[in-house]
C-alpha cells in the first residue's frame, strides 16, 4: 500500500498522507475493523465519534440546546492530536488522552444529539481535516467519506441490521461486566439511526463512490481482508 501515498508534484514524487474512510451506523463493526485496517497499513486510526463524545461529555446534558455562539465560545481553543500509529494510536484533546468515560451509553446519545448542531460539526470537521492533512490515517465515523474527506481515494461504508448490531454491543458490554437489556439496546440503536440518518446537516449515508459492505455473518478479519483487497485493486 505504500505506493498509494505517492503523488507526483512539479518537483517529482512527494509523499502525501493516505486517508481511508470507514463510515456506518453505530454498532456496525467500524471500530474493530478500522483499528485492524490501520494496523495492516501501518497508519494512524482516527475515531471521529470519540471527538463528538469528548465534546458531549465536556459540555454535558442538554448542551445541544444551547445557542451556537455559546457553543462556539466553549469549544474554541480545544485542539485534537494523534499520537502513534496503527489501531492503538491515541487521540488527544489538549495534549491529554481521552478516557473510557466517553464510552458510556448516555454520552453516546448526547453525542448523537450534539452532532446535529451545525457549529459543532463545523469545528470538528476542520479539526479532522487538519489531522488528515498531516497524518496518514483510517478515519472512522458517520460522514468521513461523504463530507469530511470527500477527496479520499478509498471509501467504505459498513452496515448491518439493528438487531445484529445490538447483539454485538450486548456481548461487548457483557464481557466488560455491564448488564444491559438487549431490547433496550435495539431501541437505542434504532433511535440513534433515525437521528443520524435524518438530521439536516451531514446525514448518515454512504459516499457516492463508497464500497458498501454488509458485515452480518462476516468476521472482522473477513471485512478487513475485503477492504485491503479493494484498496490494493484501486
Amino acid at each position: 500500500m505504500a505506493e498509494h501515498n505517492l503523488k507526483r508534484t512539479s518537483e517529482g514524487l512527494a509523499e502525501l498522507p493516505l486517508v481511508v474512510t470507514l463510515d456506518g451506523p453505530a454498532g456496525s463493526g467500524k471500530t474493530t475493523v478500522a483499528r485492524m485496517v490501520a494496523d495492516r497499513l501501518g497508519i494512524a486510526y482516527l475515531d471521529s465519534g470519540a471527538m463528538f463524545r469528548a465534546f458531549a461529555l465536556g459540555l454535558g446534558a442538554q448542551s445541544w440546546t444551547w445557542d451556537e455562539d455559546v457553543l462556539r465560545d466553549r469549544l474554541t481553543g480545544l485542539e485534537f492530536a494523534l499520537r502513534g500509529r496503527g489501531g492503538q494510536a491515541a487521540l488527544l484533546l489538549n495534549g491529554e488522552p481521552l478516557g473510557e468515560e466517553i464510552r458510556q451509553e448516555e454520552v453516546g446519545m448526547w453525542a448523537s444529539n450534539l452532532a446535529r448542531v451545525g457549529v459543532v460539526r463545523e469545528i470538528l470537521k476542520h479539526a479532522q481535516q487538519r489531522l488528515g492533512a498531516g497524518t496518514s490515517l483510517v478515519a472512522e465515523g458517520r460522514d468521513m467519506g461523504s463530507v469530511v474527506f470527500p477527496q479520499a481515494r478509498y471509501k467504505f461504508f459498513l452496515e448491518a441490521a439493528p438487531e445484529e448490531r445490538a447483539r454485538r454491543r450486548w456481548l461487548q458490554l457483557k464481557e466488560m461486566g455491564v448488564d444491559e437489556d438487549l431490547d433496550a439496546l435495539i431501541a437505542n440503536l434504532r433511535q440513534r439511526d433515525d437521528q443520524d440518518r435524518n438530521r439536516a446537516i451531514a446525514p448518515l449515508k454512504p459516499a457516492d463512490n463508497a464500497v458498501i459492505i454488509d458485515t452480518a455473518g462476516l468476521t472482522p478479519e473477513e471485512v478487513v481482508a475485503r477492504i485491503v483487497q479493494e484498496a490494493e485493486q484501486g
